[in-house]
């Protein structure tokens, strides 16, 4: 899954879909037609949706399923447009990052769900609130630690291990850099996403319980943005070296003068040919293990008049077998299940032999945090500070003052 599906959409004007009421449908008798809109199997993944689709009918015979797929650039003003004239369909997808809005504005039904067990209790708990779902998990994509097996093994050094902590990472990346070859340690992009997730890995959080003012301004907070910034220029390339521009850390594995990537599962395709030995690790952290965990989902809409079939095609969409099987087949992201024997075939699917540390890597994840007003603004301050302080224009704790103040403002605090 590539990040840009992370960024915020539609945040705008959620506020104004306050659904006031609403009456419970009745349950639905005899065939009925239910709407579903997507993004998640646009550009290549149609007909393995449709392949879910044809299964779903063929079990429900009394359901049918229409579907519209949209470009995910599409996607976000065409659902605020439906949810503001009452044409939204049934089921739709949603992201994290508008969960929380959509929730407390009543466009999501409560969902009664009849295996809540089906899927990864992290995942299921994500599009949760007070103990009741109001999503269901689509897929799921994690960011792990890539390791250069090669330099690993010229540098005598062993290989990461699920229980690594920053210090076990620094000492690696110091003892493969070298810089007169054009060979670096590490790489960790300076950005909003890297940064609460080290945040987490660190025992802090970034925003407060309310979610109405930052929190990382601390020394929990100070300790991880250096841990990012400090790389820079010491084990990994500084901007004017190329650091922060498109693919250039991808890249620079590939070539083979990178000794550890941080980054997401979808890259597997991309070093899959690579003409060295490479696998991957749980990403290591310092006082906690916290990985990025970016999620799709779909929820079905308060104002549905078919609540039960529409919930019933959100679960098959999400936790049958003919889901598991289309997604594992074909690459298309990873289903969000709990049932490891289910998932079995992908950790046998070749490089990296470590398939495993996908799954480990959710035992401990960091969710990025998120404000019903102001996301992209908050998300683009964090990162345009610690860049600054990356270009050594101001100091680490100068970039979280104004950071802090910045953000602040934007979000109400």
């Amino acid at each position: 899954m590539n990040r840009k599906l992370l960024a915020s959409v539609g945040m705008l004007g959620i506020a104004a879909l306050a659904l006031t009421g609403c009456a419970t449908p009745a349950a639905d008798s005899g065939p009925v037609t239910i709407t579903y809109t997507n993004f998640i199997s646009n550009d290549g993944n149609e007909e393995n949706l449709q392949t879910i689709v044809d299964a779903f009918e063929e079990e429900n015979p009394d359901i049918t399923v229409e579907v519209t797929t949209l470009p995910y650039a599409d996607y976000g003003t065409a659902l605020q447009t439906d949810l503001a004239a009452g044409t939204v369909s049934d089921v739709f997808d949603i992201e994290y990052s508008n969960y929380a809005a959509y929730q407390a504005n009543g466009v999501l039904a409560p969902l009664e769900v009849a295996n809540v067990d089906a899927y990864r209790q992290s995942l299921i708990e994500a599009y949760s609130t007070d103990g009741t779902s109001y999503a269901l998990p689509s897929s799921f994509s994690d960011v792990v630690l890539y390791y250069n097996a090669d330099l690993f093994d010229a540098a005598g050094l062993d290989y990461p291990t699920n229980d690594w902590t920053w210090e076990d990472e620094k000492a690696a990346a110091e003892a493969i850099t070298d810089q007169a070859a054009g060979v670096w340690g590490d790489h960790q992009p300076i950005s909003f996403y890297e940064y609460y997730k080290v945040l987490a890995q660190n025992g802090g959080q970034f925003l407060n319980d309310d979610k109405t003012a930052v929190a990382f301004n601390t020394p929990e907070g100070l300790e991880a943005a250096e841990w990012l910034v400090n790389k820079s220029g010491t084990v990994m390339p500084t901007i004017e070296q190329g650091q922060g521009t498109p693919d250039f850390d991808t890249n620079l594995f590939k070539d083979g003068k990178l000794g550890m990537l941080h980054t997401g599962i979808w890259v597997f395709g991309a070093v899959a040919d690579v003409p060295f030995n490479w696998d991957i690790a749980v990403e290591p952290g310092n006082t906690d293990q916290a990985s990025a965990v970016f999620s799709n989902a779909v929820g079905v809409s308060a104002t549905s008049e078919h609540i039960d079939a529409a919930t019933k095609w959100a679960e098959f969409l999400t936790s049958s077998d003919t889901m598991v099987q289309a997604r594992l087949d074909s690459g298309w992201e990873l289903p969000p299940i709990s049932d490891e024997a289910q998932l079995a075939t992908y950790l046998d699917k070749g490089a990296p032999a470590n398939r495993q540390a996908v799954f480990d890597s959710l035992d401990g994840i960091a969710l990025p945090p998120v404000v019903a007003e102001g996301q992209t603004e908050m998300q683009d301050i964090i990162g345009e500070e610690l860049v600054e302080a990356q270009a050594g224009r101001k100091t680490v704790q100068e970039a979280l003052d104004s950071a802090e103040e910045r953000i602040n403002a934007v979000i109400g605090g």
